[in-house]
C-alpha cells in the first residue's frame, strides 16, 4: 500500500514536469520563430515598399539593414541587461518592443518613421537571439537543452519561411488586383500591401509576451540574485522535487568554489591571453567568411533579386517561398547530418557548393548583363535647370533613351526593358532604384540634391571621408552612368532561382549548421560567453554592412560582382582543411575529451 501513492505521486510530478518544459519550449519557440520573421519579413514587403515608398536606393538599403543595425546595438548589452533584469523580464522587453514596432513601419509615411521602426524591430531581435538561448541553457535538464536549441533554431528558419508565405499571399492579391484595376488603384493596393505584410506578425508577438509572462523565471539567475528559497521554487517548477534538490545543492558547491576563487586567478582568465587569443582570433575569422558570403543579403533581397532575374512579381514571391522552405528542410538535415559526418566533411562540402552555385548565378547574370546599353548623355540632357530629375520609364522612353544614344532599339525589346541611373552632385554619389517599363505602377526616377548629399558633416565623413559637402550643397547634377537593359526571360529567373536554391541548399547543410559548433568547441570555456558575444557582434557588422551596401552597389555595377561575393568564399573554403586535424573528429580522443569537458561546464 505504501508504495501505490508514491507510483502515483511520482507518476503525476513527472507528468507536471513534462508539460512546463514542453511550455517553456512553445515559448522558447515563439521566440525563434521571432528572429526569423525579423530576418525574412522584409523579404516579401521589400518589391512593394520600393514601388510605392519614393525612397532611393540607399535609403531602401538602410531599411533593410536597419534590422541587423538594431540587433548589433542590442547584442551588446543582452548578458548585461539579462543579468540586472533577468531572463524572464528581458524576454518580456524583448517582445512587447517587437510588438510596438509593428504599427511603427506600418503606419510609417516616409523615411524616418521606417527607419526607426526596423531598428527597434532589429533590437528585440538581437535580445532574443541571446536571451532565450540563456534562458533554456539555464532552465532545461541536460536531457531536454539540445532539444531546445532544435527547436530555437527550427522555428528560426520557420519564421523566414513564415514570411515569405505570407508575401506570396500579397502577391497574389496584388496580381489578381492588376488584372481587373487601373494604375492609380493597383499601386494604392501595392501600398497597403507591404504594411499589411507587417501587420501579420502581430499575433505571434503577443503570444510570445504572454507565454514569457507565465513561464518561471531562471533559478541560476535568482540564486545568482541570492534569492535562494525563490530558486529553489523555480527549480521545483521544472523538476521532480529529488532533482531540484540535487541541482540546487550543485549551485550551491558551484557558488563556494566560485568565491574561493581568488582576483589574480580570475585575472589570468583573460581573453587577452596568449593561449586564448589564437582560437579566439580563428573563430572570428571563420564567423567573419561566414556571414561574408553574402547569406543574409540573399535572404533579404531574394525576392528583388529574382524580379531582377526575369521572373513575374508572383513568381518572384514563389521563388522565395520555396528558397525559405529548402533552408527550413535542409537546417534540420544537417543538424542530423553533423554529429554522424564531422564538422570537417560537412563545412568543405557546404562552402564547396556554396562557391560553384555562386558561380554558376554570376555567369547566368553576365549573360544579360553585357547586354546593357549605356544611355549617361541622354539622361544628362533631361536635367531641369535646378540640377534635378523627374524621368517617367516605359517603352516609350526607353526607345527614346536608345535612339538619341545612336543604338538600335530592336536590340533591346523596349515593352520588357529596365533602366538604372547612377549620379552625383560633387563628392557624393547616389543611385536610383532598379525600373521595370513593364510595370505601369513604377514610380519615375526622382532625383534630387537631398538624396545624394548627407545632411551634416558626420554623415558626409562616412559616406565619402574626403569629400568636401559645401562645395557639393551648389554642384550641379552628374549623371555618371544609366544603364538601359533588357529585363531577361521567365526561363532565365528560374535559372537564376535554382542556383540560389543551391546556395541555399550548402549552405544549410555545411556553416548554417557547423560554423555555430565550430566556435563553441574551439573557444576554451573560461572565455566562451565574452568570445561568443564580441564574435556575434563581429557577425552582425559584417551583416550590416553587406546589407546596407547590396541595393546601391547593384546599380554601380553587375550585379554579379556585389550580390554574389564569389571573392569571399575562397578564404571560408580554405579554413575547412584548417580548422580541422585530418582524421575524423569521430575518432579523435582530444574532441571526446573535449566533449567531456563541455558537457561538465553546461552542467555547471
Amino acid at each position: 500500500m505504501p508504495y501505490i501513492p508514491a507510483d502515483a505521486s511520482s507518476q503525476s510530478s513527472s507528468s507536471l514536469e513534462t508539460q512546463r518544459n514542453r511550455f517553456l519550449l512553445l515559448v522558447a519557440g515563439l521566440g525563434g520563430l521571432l528572429y526569423g520573421v525579423d530576418v525574412g519579413i522584409i523579404g516579401g514587403a521589400l518589391p512593394y515598399l520600393e514601388a510605392t515608398s519614393g525612397l532611393n536606393a540607399g535609403q531602401l538599403s538602410i531599411i533593410v539593414a536597419a534590422v541587423l543595425l538594431g540587433s548589433v546595438i542590442s547584442t551588446l548589452f543582452a548578458g548585461l541587461l539579462a543579468d540586472l533584469m533577468g531572463r524572464r523580464l528581458l524576454m518580456i522587453i524583448s517582445g512587447v518592443t517587437f510588438v510596438l514596432s509593428i504599427p511603427m513601419i506600418a503606419l510609417a509615411h516616409g523615411y524616418g518613421p521606417l527607419f526607426f521602426g526596423r531598428l527597434l524591430q532589429g533590437i528585440s531581435g538581437g535580445l532574443i537571439g541571446v536571451v532565450v538561448p540563456l534562458y533554456l541553457a539555464e532552465c532545461l535538464s541536460a536531457a531536454h537543452r539540445g532539444k531546445g536549441t532544435a527547436v530555437f533554431q527550427w522555428l528560426l528558419t520557420l519564421g523566414i519561411c513564415s514570411a515569405a508565405v505570407i508575401g506570396i499571399y500579397y502577391s497574389y492579391r496584388v496580381e489578381a488586383v492588376a488584372k481587373v484595376a487601373d494604375a492609380a488603384t493597383l499601386f494604392a493596393f501595392k501600398d497597403q500591401a507591404w504594411r499589411r505584410i507587417f501587420w501579420v506578425s502581430v499575433p505571434p508577438g503577443l503570444l510570445f509576451v504572454i507565454g514569457s509572462i507565465f513561464v518561471a523565471e531562471s533559478p541560476r539567475w535568482l540564486y545568482l540574485r541570492g534569492k535562494k528559497e525563490q530558486a529553489l521554487a523555480s527549480l521545483k517548477r521544472l523538476r521532480s522535487p529529488e532533482q531540484a534538490e540535487i541541482e540546487f545543492k550543485e549551485m550551491e558547491q558551484l557558488a563556494q568554489a566560485d568565491s574561493s576563487t581568488s582576483k589574480t586567478a580570475a585575472a589570468k582568465d583573460s581573453i587577452l591571453r596568449r593561449k586564448y587569443i589564437i582560437p579566439f582570433l580563428l573563430a572570428c575569422t571563420i564567423l567573419f567568411c561566414n556571414t561574408a558570403t553574402g547569406v543574409n543579403s540573399i535572404i533579404g533581397y531574394n525576392t528583388s533579386i529574382l524580379l531582377q532575374s526575369g521572373l513575374s512579381d508572383l513568381q518572384s514571391h514563389w521563388g522565395y517561398v520555396l528558397f525559405t522552405f529548402l533552408n527550413f528542410l535542409l537546417t534540420l538535415a544537417g543538424m542530423q547530418l553533423v554529429d554522424r559526418k564531422g564538422r570537417k566533411f560537412l563545412l568543405i562540402l557546404g562552402t564547396s557548393g556554396i562557391t560553384a552555385s555562386l558561380i554558376f548565378v554570376a555567369l547566368l547574370f553576365h549573360t544579360t548583363e553585357k547586354l546593357n546599353r549605356e544611355c549617361r548623355t541622354a539622361v544628362q540632357a533631361l536635367v531641369a535647370p535646378d540640377q534635378t530629375l523627374s524621368l517617367p520609364f516605359s517603352a516609350d522612353k526607353a526607345r527614346e533613351l536608345l535612339q538619341a544614344s545612336g543604338d538600335n532599339p530592336a536590340d533591346i525589346q523596349t515593352d520588357r526593358s529596365s533602366l538604372a541611373v547612377i549620379y552625383s552632385y560633387g563628392d557624393f554619389t547616389a543611385a536610383t532604384s532598379f525600373v521595370r517599363s513593364d510595370d505601369p505602377t513604377a514610380l519615375p526616377i526622382k532625383i534630387t540634391r537631398d538624396s545624394a548629399i548627407p545632411s551634416n558633416k558626420v554623415e558626409a565623413f562616412f559616406k565619402n571621408p574626403f569629400g568636401n559637402l559645401e562645395a557639393s550643397r551648389t554642384a550641379p547634377l552628374k549623371i555618371e552612368r544609366a544603364m538601359v537593359g533588357q529585363v531577361p526571360e521567365s526561363s532565365h529567373g528560374w535559372l537564376v532561382a535554382i542556383g540560389l536554391y543551391l546556395f541555399m541548399s550548402f549552405y544549410a547543410v555545411g556553416p548554417g549548421v557547423c560554423v555555430w559548433l565550430a566556435l563553441s568547441e574551439l573557444m576554451p570555456t573560461r572565455i566562451r560567453s565574452n568570445g561568443m558575444s564580441i564574435a556575434l557582434v563581429i557577425n552582425q557588422l559584417v551583416s550590416t554592412d553587406a546589407c546596407g551596401d547590396l541595393l546601391t552597389l547593384r546599380q554601380q555595377v553587375r550585379l554579379l560582382q556585389h550580390v554574389l561575393p564569389l571573392r569571399r568564399i575562397h578564404p571560408h573554403l580554405l579554413l575547412g582543411r584548417c580548422l580541422f586535424p585530418a582524421r575524423d573528429q569521430r575518432q579523435d580522443p582530444r574532441r571526446d575529451r573535449a566533449i567531456l569537458r563541455r558537457q561538465a561546464s553546461t552542467a555547471s
